[in-house]
């Protein structure tokens, strides 16, 4: 094959997708395995997140509050497990086998279930699992991003390459709503099994490009730049603690955290009253995410990368609080707490954070070094957030047992919502500036 014909896919590639996105020359077969590779680990955690749902709404809204504890525990565990193994062991290697390890596991779990679905310790293993892993592997999917494009390149491309992975949650969720009753949700769980094993395959040519797209002087480079990064596996709390900056994001991830609670435990509670249905639960779940991502990915694809060129990452990341805010005014305003207004909110903030949030969540991340982006990212995205969301779970459960009305709870969604707002004006307008002044 000549130079000029193996080019051609590439150039097809790269003329395809600078339609959809400001994508430059030499971006387009990275930014395209970025997309694929996280269509497939967003879509098949996507199509297990309505099992997921479904399990907690068998093992009940106490017993769910009470693992949230052991979420938050396990977070707070892998944090040293991940930085030993990210500080030994090359990406290269290290990623694909995660995606390997996550299939084998949903195999298994997806054989104990379907033997016996009322199997509760079988239940409250894979709802911590689950709940634990789905944000270290998105963690771990922007840290090797971060690190593969430069702080320019994340502004035009993640909300594009943000859109894959939106995609997948939406093919997830909607073919396991339509297959669920024919497979059971032990087949879903095999079918998200596969996805992953599709993830090996779209991460092995992400990083044989990153290899070949860097110049020649950094490609000769490149054995050490794929080692594992050595020092200490916890040094992600220390970075994190000795950085204004990073703690601003601490606070960012824990607000974000506090609000989703207080709406995710109002919407399984509205779901278990209006379904009786296990399997119809399951598509309740999958109609939600499949509305969401759809609103999502046509965010991403025409908005997010425009607001964060033309109105800084600020805008990104206050625009949903502030909509929040309002929103659970509104509630109290009207008095209205049916199921529509609740699932609506929910909808509203989801499709937010998707869209908006964690692109620009992730951009702020683009200019530090790289042990930040993967040990102090990590320390941040998975035991602080679970950290809070035990804490959230808690608070809910406390103003449950007080029998505080909704307009309580949405008073203080409210203020939490306000206080975020503030919060992510501030890093965003930080980031801002530092591009401003390069």
């Amino acid at each position: 094959m000549n130079d000029a014909s193996a080019a051609a896919p590439a150039n097809l590639t790269q003329r395809l997708l600078s339609r959809l996105a400001r994508i430059e020359p030499g971006e387009g077969a990275s930014v395209a395995a970025a997309f694929l590779l996280f269509f497939f680990v967003l879509g098949s955690y996507f199509s297990v997140r309505p099992v997921r749902e479904t399990v907690a709404t068998v093992l009940g809204a106490d017993r769910v509050a009470d693992l949230w504890l052991y979420t938050a525990a396990f977070s707070i565990l892998i944090v040293p497990v991940y930085g030993l193994l990210v500080g030994w062991v090359r990406r290269g290697v290290l990623l694909p086998c995660i995606y390997g390890a996550v299939a084998i596991t949903l195999a298994v779990v997806g054989t104990l279930l379907g033997a016996d679905e009322d199997d509760l310790r079988v239940g409250t293993f894979f709802y911590v699992w689950i709940s634990v892993l789905n944000l270290l592997l998105v963690s771990i999917f922007w840290s090797f991003l971060l690190e593969m494009f430069d702080a320019g390149q994340s502004k035009r491309l993640f909300g594009f390459i943000a859109a894959g992975g939106t995609l997948g949650a939406l093919v997830g969720p909607a073919a396991a709503g339509l297959l669920v009753r024919h497979i059971g949700n032990a087949g879903v769980l095999y079918m998200a099994a596969g996805g992953f094993i599709a993830a090996i395959a779209c991460q092995r040519v992400l990083l044989g490009l990153w290899k070949t797209r860097r110049p020649a002087a950094e490609a000769a480079a490149m054995p050490s730049q794929d080692q594992g990064l050595g020092g200490n596996p916890l040094a992600g709390i220390s970075i994190v603690l000795k950085s204004p900056y990073l703690l601003g994001i601490a606070a960012f991830v824990t607000l974000l955290s506090l609000v989703n609670t207080t709406l995710y435990f109002e919407q399984l509670r509205i779901v278990n009253e209006a379904f009786s249905d296990r399997e119809q639960r399951t598509q309740v779940f999958a109609t939600i995410d499949v509305i969401v991502q759809s609103l999502t990915i046509l965010s991403q694809l025409f908005l997010t990368g425009l607001i964060a060129s033309r109105l800084g990452v600020r805008t990104l990341l206050t625009a949903v609080p502030v909509a929040l805010a309002i929103g659970f005014l509104a509630l109290m305003a009207f008095n209205a707490f049916g199921t529509f207004a609740i699932l609506a909110l929910m909808v509203l903030r989801r499709w937010g954070e998707y869209a908006f949030i964690r692109p620009g969540r992730e951009m702020l991340w683009s200019r530090l070094d790289t042990e930040s982006k993967y040990k102090a990212k990590s320390f941040i995205d998975v035991p602080v957030y679970r950290a809070a969301d035990y804490v959230g779970a808690q608070a809910n459960t406390a103003l449950t047992a007080a029998a505080a009305s909704p307009v309580t709870a949405a008073l203080v969604g409210a203020g939490l919502a306000a206080v975020w707002a503030v919060n992510g004006w501030w890093l965003g307008r930080r980031h801002d500036s530092e591009g401003a002044s390069r």
